[in-house]
């Protein structure tokens, strides 16, 4: 697929814009003592994270734990020894959001896919009447 020099410009402004918001990463290591990745960001905010929660990070030697990347956007860890990567705005997210905000916003991500599948669906559906109605207690 050859993309021109006009669509690549455009991606490199999107990115170098995505690039000043959201949570970056500045430092991130791990801490024996409480067991803790530690990462800190930009903006001085600091979070601590227990290693239990990281998948792939469990049964972890402190050596393959103590080496951890941070990706140039700042956005995510990576533990190369492990092959473990987390990615922080959603780390931050999940712990900032309610668990209905979180469903919210992965409901209305959903709901723009368009797929075949998903056509079929529609045309089937709307070939039965639609969508069937609220009764108004929902």
């Amino acid at each position: 697929m050859a993309v021109s020099d006009r669509e690549f410009q455009a991606a490199l402004t999107r990115g170098e814009a995505l690039d000043q918001t959201g949570p970056r990463a500045r430092v991130a290591c791990y801490k024996t003592r409480g067991d803790k990745i530690v990462v800190v960001f930009h903006d001085g905010m600091e979070l601590r994270i227990p290693r239990r929660l990281v998948d792939g990070l469990v049964n972890a030697t402190e050596t393959a734990l103590a080496e951890i990347e941070i990706s140039p956007s700042g956005r995510g860890l990576h533990w190369p020894k492990l092959d473990v990567d987390l990615y922080l705005p959603s780390l931050v997210l999940g712990q900032t959001e309610s668990q209905q905000m979180i469903a919210k916003r992965l409901g209305a991500a959903g709901g723009r896919v368009r797929s075949p599948a998903k056509a079929a669906a529609a045309r089937r559906n709307g070939v039965r009447g639609g969508r069937p109605r609220r009764d108004g207690a929902g």
